[in-house]
């Protein structure tokens, strides 16, 4: 009798237990409350986005215009209709001259109460514009998940909206929002956009300070402020509402990415915000995802991003990066970072339990420069040999080694040039018996990874077999106190990053064994 009970007992708790386990890992299927007791429960990384890896978005609109003709040997700030109004006297600037991009402007169209920004609106070029050709180039390219910039500082949607008469549609004649939605999804992407309009209040301020805007134009421009102004009215966060709230029901993207300065705006504003997408993902069947910049949200609510930058060490949490190759916006005679430059980011991003988002900047008539469709061409060529080591993959037991780091994480931190050598190393893994040593240059003859050495003890079991994507011949390797050393194939299958792929034995433990009463005080 006693044994029965203890039987029983030892089976309910295996049931509670797993049940326990099961309501932990499993995402609400209730909605939420804009509160951030209920907001705490959703799930801010679902497994498609854990595994996609690799993102593309967009910076293209009206503004991609506003560098034509510029000098390619002078510095143009890149918010270009804040920085078109600022002549030094009307507006304030730092040295009391005024900005390249007021003067580039005002040799290019004329004096900005006359010519404001609504002139690239009112002019806004779309005819190099083509759906396909941009998604079957971001499919080409080995993105996961890819969209438009949707919304930037400018408040100018592009999308057929009817929330603001500042559309694509009204100005320019296509919804590519709609377009790319079709595209993107037909290749097996998922579908994104990302929205910096928080920012508007601030982004205009100085067109209201040169003078020159119409009040009819305030739904553009935003009400008359100051400059030093950062609370925004009441008509400008039912405007942002209204903006994104419609994107959201219309286009049901799999993604929204947000831009800084949403930290500046209300707090019930960013819960409301997300406690409506969460629900409207549960209504549509979908683990959609959030990413914010500074503190907007927290990382148990959504994805952390680091604008071209990204932390020194692993993060539990998932994150990601958004950078670009170059300039955001369209520069003539732009230099953008090379596809050695990316990929090695790239992958020590995914060592790090990160992602990447990365920007293509459209020629101002929407079609995508010749050296953009190169890089993304070398970078999908890339994945499609070591996509293995990147896609699917989680953190390794250590992130990396070798004599290249970042001396500091956190946003920008690319500005620091780092060139990544045949010594420096990345991890990844598939599973405990699967994982994967990326050498971030062309290696000489051989490879040693130090942190694999017998006297360290991170291998949990005996290596079963060790081959290099993308190549047949045989690896030659051997394990010793010094490390693990891997003689590089003839033949290397890329010229840029090599991932070895490490098969375990495996680990394994004894079974307690014995009879239940042998267990029994």
């Amino acid at each position: 009798m006693k044994y029965k009970k203890l039987l029983n007992l030892v089976f309910l708790e295996a049931v509670f237990s797993m049940s326990v386990l099961l309501y932990a890992q499993a995402p609400s299927s209730e909605n939420y409350t804009p509160d951030w007791e209920s907001l705490e429960n959703v799930n801010p990384a679902p497994d498609w986005f854990r595994d996609a890896k690799f993102g593309i978005y967009t910076h293209w609109g009206p503004v991609s215009a506003a560098f034509v003709g510029s000098d390619p040997d002078k510095f143009y700030a890149g918010w270009h209709g804040m920085k078109m109004y600022e002549d030094g006297q009307k507006v304030p600037t730092k040295n009391g001259k005024p900005t390249t991009n007021y003067e580039h402007h005002v040799a290019q169209l004329g004096d900005p109460a006359e010519f404001g920004y609504k002139y690239y609106i009112e002019n806004f070029d779309t005819s190099g514009f083509d759906a396909k050709e941009w998604a079957e180039l971001f499919k080409l390219s080995g993105a996961k998940f890819a969209g438009p910039v949707a919304m930037h500082h400018d408040n100018f949607a592009m999308w057929d909206s009817k929330s603001t008469r500042w559309n694509s549609m009204n100005y320019g004649g296509i919804d590519p929002s709609a377009t790319l939605k079709k595209e993107i999804e037909a290749r097996g992407m998922k579908y994104m956009g990302s929205f910096h309009h928080a920012f508007t209040w601030m982004y205009f301020a100085p067109a209201h300070a040169y003078g020159g805007v119409d009040p009819e134009d305030y739904d553009l421009y935003t009400n008359p402020h100051s400059l030093e102004s950062t609370t925004p009215d009441k008509q400008f966060y039912q405007a942002w509402w209204e903006k994104i709230k419609e994107f959201i029901d219309v286009y049901q993207p799999d993604l929204i990415w947000f831009d800084w300065w949403l930290e500046n705006m209300d707090e019930e504003t960013r819960k409301k915000f997300l406690a409506y997408y969460y629900n409207k993902g549960l209504e549509w069947g979908k683990d959609v995802v959030v990413c914010y910049k500074e503190d907007t949200f927290s990382e148990t609510t959504a994805v952390k991003d680091y604008e071209r930058g990204r932390p020194n060490q692993p993060k539990n949490n998932v994150w990601l990066t958004d950078t670009s190759p170059g300039a955001w916006f369209y520069r003539p005679n732009a230099k953008f970072k090379t596809p050695n430059e990316i990929i090695d980011i790239l992958i020590d991003i995914v060592s790090k339990n990160g992602s990447m988002l990365l920007n293509v900047p459209p020629n101002p008539d929407g079609s995508i420069p010749q050296e953009m469709t190169d890089l993304l061409t070398d970078i999908g060529k890339w994945l499609k040999i070591n996509g293995e080591a990147i896609y699917g993959t989680r953190p390794w037991t250590i992130f990396g080694e070798g004599p290249t780091r970042l001396p500091e994480g956190g946003h920008k931190v690319e500005k620091i040039k780092i060139e990544y050598r045949n010594s420096d190393i990345r991890f990844t893994k598939k599973s405990e018996k699967e994982f994967y040593v990326i050498v971030m240059d062309k290696p000489d003859r051989e490879t040693l990874v130090k942190s694999l050495s017998t006297q360290i003890g991170v291998l949990n079991s005996s290596i079963k077999n060790i081959e290099l994507l993308g190549s047949d011949e045989k690896v030659e390797w051997n394990l010793d106190e010094e490390g693990l050393t891997i003689r590089a194939p003839t033949n290397l299958p890329s010229e840029y990053a090599l991932s070895y792929k490490i098969v375990l034995e495996g680990y394994t433990e004894n079974d307690i064994g014995g009879a239940v009463e042998d267990h029994v005080d």
